[in-house]
């Protein structure tokens, strides 16, 4: 068995996983689809959206199953891509919501100029530049507007860590980004 004394899937279930055979992915999913829906429904607040999610979570682990290496431990993989997934979906969601309310009002955009998407390119080269954890820390504190407690609840980390990765992420884009204060 693999886990730290926890029930775990038979190594064969995951080496199986990893080799794409079908039987696996259904072994693997009866014993993380409850667990992976309950942190898409944490994150997402609405159980259609997290049932939406933790397909998505299978197939996306699925299709990415030989990148799977069967003999690290499969629970911190799959929520990864859980999370991942169901962040990616809560911006879909909440880009529609916005487009729709949107719908009724007569709105003037202006195009943006050389120097804005100029700008644009930089914040989001320098976003690139973070490492995973902290590309989620921001994406959740900043452009979702969660809480450190929040962002720690739906990670799965505590606030501290929250707290740290924020500051080192922050500390790194202002590092990043000083040359467009000094145009």
């Amino acid at each position: 068995m693999i886990g730290s004394g926890r029930i775990g899937i038979v190594r064969d279930v995951l080496v199986r996983f990893a080799e794409g055979d079908e039987s696996a992915v259904a072994d693997v999913y009866s014993r993380y689809g409850g667990p992976v829906f309950t942190l898409t429904l944490s994150i997402l607040k609405d159980r259609e959206l997290a049932a939406d999610a933790t397909q998505q979570t299978f197939v996306k682990a699925w299709r990415s199953a030989s990148r799977y290496d069967p003999s690290r431990p499969f629970a911190p993989w799959i929520y990864a891509i859980a999370r991942r997934t169901a962040i990616d979906l809560w911006r879909v969601e909440n880009r529609r919501r916005l487009m729709s309310s949107r719908d009724e009002v007569d709105v003037v955009e202006l195009l943006p100029g050389i120097e804005q998407a100029w700008e644009v390119f930089e914040v989001r080269a320098a976003l690139d530049t973070l490492s995973d954890d902290e590309q989620e820390v921001i994406r959740l504190t900043h452009f979702g507007g969660y809480t450190h407690a929040q962002t720690a609840e739906s990670l799965g980390i505590s606030v501290g860590t929250v707290k740290s990765r924020s500051h080192r992420a922050y500390q790194k884009l202002a590092a990043s980004l000083a040359h467009l204060l000094e145009e």
